[in-house]
């Protein structure tokens, strides 16, 4: 679809320009397929984490069933708040919002093990959060001095290692297999392999609209596959089809509300994160899509638009929402900045939520297929992090920072039980491994001088040289 057929080279620069319907809702749906696994994921994710049993007899399928639903919606909802705008809250440019990876090492310590129970401390934390997020956008210019590359690098990285090892234990099967001999078996694997060589394929030798979905396409043939092998009996795709309402409105404060310090602060922090992180997207697609920089305005709108999306989606059982990086490059490949493209895409995402039998089609994909994509996306995290610390300028002083910084977060996450001995509140939130890792780069980044004086330097230099080395 060349540009030329949707407008002239000043209306595709123009968020309130509206194309033609027959170009605008391919557009729009082309932003929904580049999102679509990425924002469902946390959800699944969450759920496994809680011990949700995954079948459709399982007691707590209609909750799984149920935080799918929610993260379409009100992903959509988030979207159109962006788009749309309401007063100052939203850019009024063409932001995709969805369920924010970012928040997992948060949530994953808060749920583990205690099935729905663990979800109102959850959602109350990601309220609250969302609040502070919201409150962020009436200064959130001061305080990006605090969060240069080496530090937003830095947690993306942290993200991305502490999300790996959940795509290594799907693709082998998933955790309640642990132990047994189904796990790892080839079965598990070959799937998984599947997902990751199709999306590779198809990421690499197609264009367009292919490509943008080659995650997508990739579980598809993952799914295929897992029907062919006899792993995901057809009879099973039906019983959740059946089970699966076809109309669902979304339930106010479903889970209860409890108030805990650690999920508070948890989310409080992530939320500074997530603010930059949408600073940095806003950026993008002012830059990408109509060649200047962001106004103050647009930047403001953005954060407020996050912090209630996130806030108003917590009050009905879905996940923290956040700026999507992807449909930034998106907007940039295919020079479209039109507003109202990602309208239509926000529009397919909240009708999806209203159906549960989407959420049940979803919930079919067998772990270990979605353990295939899990690796790509969140491997792709990883890239993400060393590609903002490519901006970094690798002197000793930062050099430390990041060593210290990563050495801590990345061990206290590996070994948690270091902590053993710390209020629970505390160890929730250090063995997250995120959370020390970004305050200590952050505070260590404002403390240490820059750069190091020389007699500093030269006892850093030594300190870290090798054995009999100068």
């Amino acid at each position: 679809m060349s540009d030329q057929s949707i407008g002239t080279a000043a209306q595709l620069r123009d968020p309130d320009y509206m194309p033609p319907l027959a170009k605008a809702i391919p557009l729009g749906i082309q932003h929904v397929l580049s999102m679509f696994v990425s924002n469902v994921t946390p959800a699944i994710i969450v759920a496994g984490a809680a011990g949700f049993g995954f079948g459709s007899g399982s007691p707590d399928f209609p909750e799984l069933l149920y935080l799918i639903q929610m993260a379409m919606l009100f992903a959509g909802v988030a979207t159109l708040l962006q788009t749309l705008s309401i007063g100052p809250v939203g850019a009024k440019l063409p932001i995709v919002q969805g369920t924010s990876f970012a928040f997992l090492p948060i949530m994953i310590p808060l749920v583990a093990g205690k099935g729905v129970d663990g979800l109102a401390a959850l959602f109350t934390g990601a309220l609250i959060g969302g609040l502070f997020h919201f409150c962020l956008g009436f200064f959130i210019g001061r305080i990006r001095f605090a969060l240069p590359p080496l530090v937003t690098g830095l947690v993306v990285l942290m993200i991305g290692l502490a999300l790996v090892q959940v795509g290594i234990q799907y693709a082998a099967g998933g955790v309640p297999l642990k132990g047994t001999p189904d796990y790892g078996s080839l079965a598990h694997w070959s799937a998984a392999l599947v997902v990751v060589l199709v999306t590779l394929g198809v990421k690499f030798f197609t264009r367009g609209i292919l490509s943008i979905s080659a995650v997508l396409l990739g579980l598809v043939a993952g799914y295929l596959y897992a029907m062919l092998i006899g792993t995901l009996p057809p009879a099973s795709i039906a019983a959740s089809w059946q089970n699966a309402a076809v109309f669902a409105l979304p339930d106010p404060f479903r889970y209860g509300m409890e108030l805990s310090i650690a999920a508070v602060v948890g989310f409080c922090l992530m939320a500074v994160v997530s603010a930059i992180e949408t600073v940095g997207d806003v950026s993008g697609i002012a830059k990408g899509g109509a060649d200047r920089e962001a106004t103050e305005a647009e930047i403001t709108g953005a954060t407020f638009a996050d912090g209630a999306g996130t806030a108003l989606a917590a009050v009905f059982g879905s996940l923290p929402n956040t700026s999507f990086s992807q449909n930034v490059g998106l907007i940039a490949m295919t020079g479209v900045m039109s507003r109202h493209i990602v309208t239509i895409g926000a529009l397919f995402l909240i009708l999806c939520g209203l159906v549960p039998k989407v959420g049940a089609l979803i919930r079919t994909i067998p772990i270990e297929v979605l353990g295939g994509g899990v690796i790509v996306m969140f491997g792709m995290v990883v890239a993400s992090g060393i590609s903002m610390l490519s901006a970094v300028t690798w002197d000793k002083r930062n050099m430390v920072i990041f060593a210290i910084s990563l050495s801590l977060g990345l061990g206290l996450q590996l070994e948690p039980q270091a902590l053993q001995h710390l209020p629970s509140t505390l160890s929730i939130l250090l063995t997250s491994g995120l959370l020390p890792a970004a305050g200590l780069a952050i505070v260590l980044n404002l403390v240490l001088p820059d750069p190091l004086s020389e007699g500093s330097t030269d006892e850093i230099s030594g300190g870290l040289s090798a054995p009999g080395k100068s």
